[in-house]
Parts: structure tokens; C-alpha cells; sequence
């Protein structure tokens, strides 16, 4: 590591507690947001999606979805490290 990096001022971003409040922040915002639902009439167009917390279970399911899928087709179509080397 060069002497330019070590004397360089640490970013907000870059200090454990800011991130661990960022994150706390996003918990009570989505807490907030499902407490919410008890608050407005919802207007589903089919049975399911009028249950309480539908669509943050259904996005939270999607993410979970596209990431696991994402590490299986990473595994089925992975190169070896020197694949583009001759």
C-alpha cells in the first residue's frame, strides 16, 4: 500500500458504524412500510394479493430467486482462468 492511501482521510462511507446505520435506517423504513398497510384500503385485483406484507414476501422471494439462480448459471457457465489466454 503506498504512503498516499495511508494518509489519504477515511470517507464517511468507509466507517463501520456509518454503514451499520444505513443499514439500521433501511430496517425501519421497511418496518415502517409494512406497518403502513394497516392504514390504507388496498384494492387487490386477485384474492392473494390483498393478504398483509404480499408484496414485500413476493419481492423479497424474487430477490432471493435471481441471486440463488444467478450463482447456479454462474457454475454452468464459468470459464477456467486462463480461457482467453493462448
Amino acid at each position: 500500500m503506498s504512503s498516499e492511501k495511508r494518509d489519504e482521510p477515511q470517507r464517511w462511507l468507509d466507517r463501520p458504524e456509518t454503514v451499520t446505520l444505513i443499514v439500521r435506517a433501511l430496517w425501519v423504513v421497511c418496518g415502517l412500510l409494512v406497518l403502513a398497510e394497516f392504514f390504507y384500503h388496498k384494492h387487490p385485483y386477485f384474492e392473494f394479493d390483498g393478504l398483509f406484507a404480499f408484496y414485500a414476501v413476493f419481492g423479497f422471494a424474487a430477490y432471493c430467486t435471481i441471486v440463488f439462480s444467478a450463482k447456479g448459471l454462474r457454475k454452468l457457465i464459468k470459464r477456467d482462468e486462463d480461457y482467453y489466454d493462448e
